[in-house]
């Protein structure tokens, strides 16, 4: 391990510590989520999956940070994303078993969603799941990347953001055949499928930042992408 290592698990010792020390600090927490949810995914997303990412370039480069990695602007373009799959979740979290309620076999599935576990929303959770990672999860998974294409190309730099961003010439530069061989055909139902299959069993509070701490594990599959690439 490097000195960078240890430092870095200071920093998330030092960042959790007083969540579990200070009972204030976790009740701030639970408010926020109350009270403004979108707000908190913004930096849940903005936080962990950015770390996921500096972890990933660890991975790939040996170093958590390099010049041109662009940490403010993928905070902020991890947050917009955070919000806009908080969003996605409760559309699928309501939606699907709302539509499954239809059918006698399934009567009762919407209740069991809010209740606690059982076989019915372990099922209900299974179908949500496969929904949102077939429908939305492809189309957030290449947004994403053409964000992420974006600041490359401007070393980045914050001005990124307000940039025009050509998403023609991105989407024709873009390595189809480990977006899709590997990104689409492999992480979605070897891991996302099964990973938010968990989450959306979790209690409702819980599932924003479930799904968040899973976006640290994007960071190792956009590293192992990266080098499947160069290979």
């Amino acid at each position: 391990m490097k000195k960078s290592d240890f430092i870095v698990i200071a920093i998330v010792v030092v960042f959790l510590a007083p969540f579990f020390l200070f009972d204030a600090v976790y009740d701030a927490y639970c408010a926020g989520n109350k009270n403004f949810p979108l707000w908190m995914a913004f930096l849940k997303f903005g936080i962990l999956a950015t770390f996921g990412e500096m972890l990933g370039n660890r991975i790939k480069n040996g170093q958590y940070y390099h010049k041109g990695f662009g940490l403010l602007p993928k905070f902020i373009v991890w947050g917009l994303l955070g919000m806009w799959i908080a969003l996605a979740m409760s559309v699928f979290r309501i939606g699907i078993p709302g539509f499954m309620e239809r059918y006698q076999a399934f009567s009762g599935i919407s209740a069991a969603m809010n209740e606690p576990f059982s076989g019915l929303k372990l099922l209900g959770a299974f179908c949500v799941s496969v929904m949102m990672n077939t429908a939305f999860a492809p189309v957030f998974m290449t947004v994403h990347k053409i964000c992420d294409m974006h600041i490359a190309a401007h070393d980045g730099r914050v001005s990124a953001l307000v940039k025009p961003m050509p998403v023609k010439q991105y989407i024709t530069q873009m390595d189809w055949g480990v977006q899709w061989g590997f990104v689409f055909k492999k992480t979605i139902p070897l891991f996302w499928i099964p990973a938010h299959t968990l989450t959306f069993c979790l209690p409702q509070d819980m599932q924003v930042l479930f799904a968040a701490l899973c976006s640290v594990i994007l960071g190792l599959f956009l590293s192992i992408a990266a080098m499947k690439r160069s290979a």
